[in-house]
């Protein structure tokens, strides 16, 4: 099976390239499921009921969450009604499941959205919680497992990898903005420390530039806001499975509001 995997939608940006070329690719590349994490899909923080509707439309299958996944109430009736998760490690009084199960050419699949702690909400340790959530997985005989790692600090997500590697189908790193070129198929385990985000390629994390600088420069906070016209950018990893859950082969896809693209292979790395 191949799988698409879209990084931090930001704002109204990241809806239109989406909307603009996510069908063509599904096409193109034969992609047979499409994951995307929505923590900045409305304006920059949260999710809206409007723009859910709005990107599954598009051709996204399901969406992860983040640090930011109840910044907008109301996607809190949504957890029971859509495809839609938020990080396994919020306390479990949060509403919402940390995992979606899901059918794909006959083929059982889970999603795993998971937060690191550096820099983030307090959450319960991802790597104590995910490890027992690997074991029940495989005990349920599920071999095709896909997490999406929400975190600030690349050492918890390179570290989850070696934790995992041989267990699990994808790690995907979101939360920075900032892709990163390290894609690699790790023994059969497809990551990359950060996808990067699909919105606003010309700010600063997809935001309009003003208030980052004058953060920067005075050390006074103000809204972050996305701007309404930018040049903007859709970034996707593209993964192949095999029947037992390894990844065979995988891509990065940049999409240029200007129609130019760029697709890199993932280097193959093998332990010794």
């Amino acid at each position: 099976m191949t799988i698409g995997f879209i990084g931090d939608i930001i704002g109204k940006p990241g809806r239109d390239i989406i909307a603009q070329y996510l069908p063509k690719l599904r096409s193109e590349f034969g992609i047979d499921f499409v994951i995307a994490n929505y923590e900045n899909a409305s304006h920059g923080f949260g999710l809206s009921a409007k723009n859910a509707e709005e990107l599954f439309a598009y051709g996204i299958d399901m969406m992860t969450g983040g640090n930011h996944s109840f910044d907008k109430k109301e996607i809190i009736p949504l957890f029971e009604t859509q495809p839609i998760i938020r990080p396994l490690n919020y306390p479990e009084a949060m509403p919402g499941n940390g995992i979606f199960h899901t059918t794909v050419l006959n083929t059982s699949m889970a999603i795993v959205n998971l937060m690191g702690h550096y820099a983030m909400p307090m959450v319960d340790n991802p790597f104590t919680i995910i490890t027992k959530t690997i074991q029940q997985l495989q005990y349920e005989g599920i071999k095709h497992i896909i997490i999406d790692m929400h975190a600030e600090a690349t050492s918890e997500k390179q570290a989850l990898l070696h934790l995992l590697k041989n267990k699990v189908s994808a790690i995907m790193g979101t939360h920075t903005h900032v892709g990163t070129d390290d894609l690699s198929i790790f023994d059969g385990c497809c990551y990359v420390t950060d996808v990067g985000l699909s919105g606003c390629r010309d700010g600063v994390i997809g935001m309009d530039i003003k208030a980052p600088l004058n953060r920067f420069l005075t050390g006074i906070g103000e809204y972050f806001d996305v701007p309404k016209d930018c040049k903007s950018i859709l970034q996707m990893i593209v993964f192949t499975l095999d029947d037992y859950g390894r990844c065979i082969e995988a891509k990065k896809i940049k999409y240029y509001d200007s129609g130019e693209r760029i697709i890199t292979q993932a280097f193959m790395e093998i332990s010794n």
